[in-house]
């Protein structure tokens, strides 16, 4: 049976990830021990609320020196919503928050638009004047549910996956890596923005591959076998 190891770092979602682990037939060991992260055959980080409490959480239990070594000893390493966004170097949610540092960029929040004009991050918060007599385009935060996935490059994690497949979204924050190459596959809203991520043995899914259906379980059993 395959084996893969979750981290527990009181991430609210972890029992659904393993169920949906434990659904396409893998064995799922739920740790929040250092050793038993750096021993490994295969990692999964899951996650949903904040970039800063995640961060936290990991610090909490001494567990990302751990994923480091678990990573640069070639172990297939899988974040999951708010665990793919812990995989960059910084978070932008709440003030900016050192992260994992596995893959290089930022999270930062979904833009708004007003009066056809895009705004920045930072202009977006420091918008002050009456919404009343603007008009206002903006897109909706949270980026909640289904939207589709376009590949970007071949990889084993997306065997069988097609452009135009859906998966099931639920998040305010999205990853924006400096490397346009570790984009596996875009999503479209309003603009492109990275929906999965693959980089060497690291893997990373923005969506809800539990809520995703076929074409969740789909990835997650390409994780389990493929990588």
């Amino acid at each position: 049976m395959n084996t893969i190891t979750m981290i527990d770092y009181g991430a609210s979602n972890i029992r659904s990830a393993q169920k949906a682990f434990e659904y396409i037939g893998a064995e799922v060991q739920l740790t929040d021990d250092p050793e038993a992260v750096r021993r490994a055959s295969k990692l999964v980080l899951p996650g949903v609320g904040a970039f800063g409490s995640g961060m936290d959480g990991l610090r909490r239990h001494n567990l990302p020196e751990a994923i480091h070594e678990a990573v640069q000893r070639g172990v297939p390493f899988l974040g999951i919503c708010v665990g793919m966004q812990l995989m960059f170097s910084e978070g932008h949610e709440m003030g900016v928050h050192q992260g994992l540092n596995l893959l290089a960029g930022k999270v930062v929040r979904f833009p708004e638009m007003v009066n056809g004009k895009r705004l920045m991050v930072n202009e977006a918060d420091q918008l002050t004047v009456n919404h009343s007599q603007l008009t206002i385009n903006h897109l909706k935060v949270p980026h909640m549910g289904w939207n589709q996935l376009e590949p970007a490059w071949k990889n084993p994690l997306l065997d069988g996956v097609q452009t135009g497949d859906y998966a099931y979204f639920v998040h305010s924050y999205y990853c924006d890596p400096e490397e346009a190459t570790a984009v596996l596959a875009w999503t479209d809203y309003g603009f492109p923005f990275a929906s999965v991520v693959a980089q060497d043995n690291i893997y990373g899914l923005q969506f809800h591959p539990e809520k995703s259906q076929s074409v969740g379980l789909k990835i997650l059993k390409n994780f389990v076998e493929k990588t």
